[in-house]
């Protein structure tokens, strides 16, 4: 019995030994991580930098700083609302990642200005209404002051897979566009393919 007891402590410690938890290491946010195939980080800050420097050389800059530009209080550089990109791959990719940082790369740029859409643009509103009860009137922001916007920019990302014994190939297309809020008129195009090769 005694031995019995003893030998089922020792592969008791033994199976605790073995298990020592897992490792991890932090990286570099810039390394190129692919571990197993599908969208990553990698792919999503390759979008944005693409995106951006694609918007920032189309026509439509140059057409918006020659055009009509009457409206009143009308800002120096067109403003725009960065809305949604739709999600149309066969994976779950988290689109407000590239467009959080494509939004900020066109707001550093000093060549546009963004204005706050959807939920924080309800933030804003809900603060300001709160600020016309609670707040002194001296320092309470004013209704009607908002800059309208003169662009939208919305898209889509889409996939295709195809797989064969051990190699998958998958095709990835972001298409990003900017649509005049005042004509509904696409002002501008740009898109980004990618391709991966994986194999096991």
């Amino acid at each position: 019995m005694k031995f019995l007891l003893n030998s089922l402590a020792l592969v008791v410690i033994v199976l605790l030994a073995g298990c020592g938890g897992r490792e991890v290491t932090r990286t570099d946010p810039g390394t190129v991580t692919d571990l197993s195939g599908y969208w990553n980080e990698t792919d999503a800050h390759m979008v944005a930098d693409s995106i951006v420097d694609q918007c920032l050389d189309g026509r439509w800059l140059t057409s918006f700083r020659a055009g009509d530009r009457s409206r009143e209080e009308r800002a120096p550089q067109p403003v725009v609302v960065v809305g949604s990109i739709f999600n149309e791959s066969s994976e779950h990719i988290n689109t407000n990642l590239f467009m959080n940082e494509i939004e900020r790369a066109l707001l550093e740029s000093g060549e546009v200005q963004i204005a706050a859409g959807g939920a924080s643009r309800g933030e804003v509103r809900a603060e300001r209404s709160d600020q016309s009860i609670f707040s002194s009137p001296e320092t309470a922001a004013e209704y009607g002051r908002e800059i309208g916007a003169d662009f939208v920019m919305t898209g889509n990302i889409g996939s295709i897979v195809d797989e064969e014994d051990n190699t998958r190939s998958i095709y990835y297309q972001v298409s990003i566009e900017l649509i005049d809020v005042e004509t509904a008129l696409k002002a501008w195009m740009g898109s980004l393919e990618i391709k991966k090769m994986i194999e096991w």
